[in-house]
């Protein structure tokens, strides 16, 4: 049963990383990271094309670097800003609670990626 339970979690962890691609403030590794952790305690299988698909690059240089090179974050940090900002002054209407909550949560996935995600160990890699 606790195999089933981690797959369920783990696809719905791939989703929340796969939204996180262009959802602003959404974040996309720590989810990728927490379904490779639940498929490799219950579906080998599914770990495997979790790792061969287009999002398996998140995690491979994850685990590669150590976290994320000073460069990633501020390219990481540059996009969720843009688009906050333009989530929010574009596409949301004036006077909605959207235009803070929205801002809320970008700032949220901001920190997340400053002080939460760690910097890669290895310097000569960073670009």
């Amino acid at each position: 049963m606790k195999k089933y339970i981690y797959i369920s979690l783990g696809l719905v962890a791939v989703g929340l990383g796969a939204m996180g691609v262009v959802v602003p403030g959404l974040p996309t590794t720590p989810f990728l990271l927490l379904a490779s952790w639940l498929f490799y305690r219950s579906s080998p299988r599914l770990q495997e094309w979790l790792l061969k698909s287009w999002l398996g690059n998140y995690i491979r240089d994850y685990h590669r670097l150590g976290g994320m090179t000073v460069g990633q974050k501020a390219g990481a940090v540059g996009i969720m800003t843009a688009m906050v900002l333009l989530s929010t002054f574009v596409f949301i209407p004036p006077g909605s609670a959207a235009r803070i909550i929205v801002p809320a949560v970008g700032l949220v996935g901001v920190l997340a990626v400053v002080f939460a995600v760690p910097n890669a160990k290895n310097k000569d890699t960073e670009t």
